[in-house]
């Protein structure tokens, strides 16, 4: 099943089910209103979900329409918690190396997480509205779930079944923003601007066998001004599964539903495939070069974000944004 959130002039949209093709649409009323409605509410209102998916899928539904992209807010417009981690370790140890510095060992046991800002989440065409190109503007490709009610102190063999749908996200960064931030000792804030998730999100059978519950073997594939970026496989290198990141944030406190965890950039030890952001570029300069060659973004940039199934169909929808001047009004 595809879900999305259409842009009604309400703060939470209006949900909608999605063709697996992502060609049409259908409002879900009156089965619910809003994405956070049914992950509140999972058991109940997903068998009906599923029935109109299937329709519009197998028979067509009377008033359905096309799905237009730039209709679209994000699946969550905002969410009671955005959780970020770095599952992909082989990112942070570059990030290290380029400055040359010893990563410790505990990095490989215990993930890295970080609470982000989840009440102004942007749709998947949405500008990055900027008000500083000097801030360092740049993308962040990534994996996500989205939970229902997680309990305190869950096991990672209990994790995955609280996984109810998964989807994309540019999880943008402020990098010239960043060092002084972390400076300070806690943590990120200004240099983590509004993020876009991918036009849908799908429920994990929508993925077949590239979900194996814990992670989704497909490439994360970038296109930055046009030009293809990278194209890592999601499932190769991830040192942190979904399940360990959940029982991670979840060791001390419960998660409610509608929370969403990110993977952190999605990246593989093969450099032929390239990379999900600029910064990772910029660190293989400097390990190489001794210093970085690569600009951040600039207004007037474009980044696209997609992944395909095997026949070459986009399963969420891309994430397609251009880097545009903010000028407060």
């Amino acid at each position: 099943m595809k879900l999305a959130t259409r842009k009604n002039g309400s703060r939470d949209g209006e949900l909608l089910v999605v063709s697996q093709d992502l060609s049409t649409a259908v409002s879900a009323a009156p089965i619910a209103n809003t994405l956070q409605q049914v992950l509140d509410d999972w058991h109940n209102l997903t068998p009906s979900l599923k029935t109109l998916y299937n329709d519009l899928n197998n028979h067509g539904v009377s008033d359905s329409f096309q799905l237009i992209t730039a209709d679209l807010m994000s699946p969550l417009p905002r969410a009671y918690q955005w959780i970020d981690g770095s599952a992909y370790v082989n990112h942070v140890e570059l990030v290290r190396q380029a400055r040359g510095a010893e990563m410790p060992a505990s990095f490989w046991t215990d993930p890295l997480m970080y609470q982000g800002g989840s009440d102004s989440f942007v749709g998947p065409n949405d500008n990055i509205l900027v008000a500083d190109e000097q801030w360092g503007v740049d993308f962040e490709a990534e994996i996500c779930v989205i939970v229902d009610d997680v309990p305190m102190g869950v096991s990672i063999d209990q994790a995955a079944s609280y996984i109810k749908l998964i989807l994309l996200v540019n999880d943008v960064s402020l990098r010239n923003l960043i060092p002084s931030e972390l400076a300070k000792g806690f943590g990120f804030f200004n240099s983590k601007p509004s993020s876009a998730f991918s036009p849908t999100a799908v429920t994990c059978d929508e993925l077949g066998e590239f979900w194996d519950g814990k992670k989704l073997h497909l490439p994360l594939v970038t296109h930055f001004n046009g030009t293809l970026y990278g194209k890592p496989n999601a499932g190769i290198d991830m040192t942190f599964d979904f399940p360990t990141l959940i029982a991670h944030a979840a060791k001390t406190r419960p998660l409610s539903a509608g929370s969403i965890l990110g993977s952190g950039t999605v990246s593989n030890r093969d450099r032929s495939v390239g990379s999900s952001c600029i910064a990772e570029q910029r660190m293989l300069e400097i390990i190489e070069h001794g210093e970085a060659k690569t600009a951040f973004m600039q207004y007037g940039d474009t980044i696209k974000i997609d992944m395909m199934d095997k026949s070459g169909q986009s399963i969420f929808g891309a994430i397609e944004q251009t880097v545009e001047p903010y000028c407060c009004k």
